[in-house]
């Protein structure tokens, strides 16, 4: 006998169903299953002789879906039940026992909240990856000149390293927010019920101990309906993303001939169907593009838990395509940043050619000014006139004569056409966190401390 009269539609069925997507929470519900199953055997609500058949009958399952040979039948509306259907027809009344004290929505939010610390560990590594390869790049380029940019605009000339290391810090803010996802999964969801907790005197801290969990969720209506920290990996894989669709962009942009300060190598890049010259820089590229696609995960959950009451709701289901493609797509993305920037070559001539523009020095020129008693304000007028009547005459800065300059700037002298000398520029700005070299120099030991510390 059944509640319900009919069968489901079809339609309703295929609505319904998610085994196609879910069937990758199969290792933590089989690892789950063990764990619960040896703690009812220990709180006396099965017997051993149970718990031993269920655990023989996992394995099997495990073996099975490893080796492919697991069948997905038509009714197996979930991983869960296909599952729990496969371990009773081996093992009889003892399968059947496994789902005591337990419900679907304390194992589904359990299963997910083991993949999100799985994967979160893998996206720790994958960024520590990375961050070695930017710290090498950057150790590599240590002393290689570039312009810096504000709108696309060339700015004030910076390092090549002192650029590359921006990144670093990026990624490691990004690891950070991964760090903080391992924090928001600490709490055992299992044992909560449907909702308001199970009949049985169960362990519940026996399987946290098991499943390597903190501790257990306090609250059964909070532990069943509770998604954060689905929310809280996709938030921090959607703004990794962004910094690598940032990277990907200047990527692009550096490999065109238009700037040329670097090439990725053949294997990260494309040709054209038609024009044989071309070299495209696609797996940049496809670093940019992914981004809003992750972000758009982030915002669908949003979407799915905004104003859902509480406890369970089919709804929660989405959260699966919504964080399984953001999972794939962010791990991909992170391998090929590590490998794309690995083998990419810089063009040094091509890039200090673009630093030696003597309008880059306009700033350090307001700042001698400064330095001469003239407030900055007006300095920053002074120079303005300076580089409007280079600009006017066709000539560089330093091409200003010295009656021009007295003119300008009385409070100027040889010292201006020394500040102009190559590299002066760069080595003069040794604030700290500043691109000269002395200040870069101790952001990669900085670097390779927190990396080192990181891998601890």
């Amino acid at each position: 006998m059944s509640r319900f009269s009919e069968p489901q539609d079809p339609l309703f069925q295929a609505l319904n169903s998610s085994i196609e997507f879910d069937f990758r929470l199969w290792p933590y519900d089989i690892a789950q299953s063990q764990a619960h199953a040896r703690m009812l055997a220990a709180s006396g609500i099965v017997s051993e002789d149970d718990a031993a058949a269920i655990a023989a009958g996992l394995e099997q399952v495990r073996e099975e879906i490893e080796s492919d040979r697991f069948e997905i039948r038509p009714d197996d509306e979930d991983v869960h039940m296909a599952i729990e259907r496969r371990v009773t027809e081996l093992t009889g009344d003892a399968g059947a026992r496994l789902h005591t004290a337990r419900s679907r929505n304390d194992q589904v939010a359990t299963d997910v909240a083991m993949l999100v610390r799985a994967h979160t560990l893998d996206a720790r590594g994958l960024l520590g990856d990375l961050m070695a390869v930017i710290v090498d790049l950057a150790e590599r380029h240590i002393d290689w000149p570039m312009p810096g940019y504000t709108h696309l605009q060339r700015a004030q000339p910076v390092y090549l390293s002192h650029h590359l290391l921006a990144y670093f810090w990026k990624f490691r803010r990004d690891l950070q927010r991964f760090n903080f996802c391992m924090n928001s999964t600490d709490d055992l969801p299992l044992g909560a019920g449907a909702l308001a907790g199970t009949n049985f005197e169960t362990n519940r801290m026996f399987v946290a101990q098991e499943l390597g969990f903190g501790g257990i969720a306090e609250n059964s209506l909070d532990a069943v309906s509770n998604r954060d920290f689905v929310l809280d990996y996709l938030s921090a894989a959607a703004t990794c993303a962004t910094h690598l669709s940032q990277l990907g962009a200047e990527i692009v942009l550096w490999s065109s001939e238009e700037f040329g300060f670097c090439q990725v190598a053949d294997r990260f890049a494309s040709g054209s169907s038609l024009m044989p010259q071309k070299k495209n820089p696609d797996a940049a590229e496809l670093l940019r593009a992914k981004a809003p696609r992750v972000v758009g995960r982030l915002t669908t959950l949003h979407g799915v838990l905004h104003g859902l009451p509480l406890t369970y709701n089919k709804d929660l289901q989405e959260d699966k395509e919504q964080l399984f493609d953001a999972i794939d797509t962010v791990e991909l993305c992170l391998r090929v940043a590590r490998e794309m920037l690995a083998t990419i070559s810089f063009d040094r001539d091509r890039m200090a050619a673009a630093a030696t523009d003597e309008a880059l020095a306009a700033t350090d020129v307001a700042d001698l000014l400064v330095k001469r008693g003239v407030p900055f304000r007006r300095a920053h007028g002074i120079v303005g006139a300076i580089v409007r009547t280079a600009v006017d005459s066709g000539r560089a800065l330093s091409e200003l004569t010295e009656d021009e300059l007295a003119e300008l700037a009385p409070d100027l002298d040889g010292a201006y056409y020394e500040l102009l000398r190559d590299d002066a520029w760069l080595e003069s700005k040794v604030s700290d966190g500043g691109t000269a070299q002395a200040r870069v120099r101790e952001q990669l030991a900085q670097a390779r401390h927190l990396l080192a510390e990181a891998r601890d």
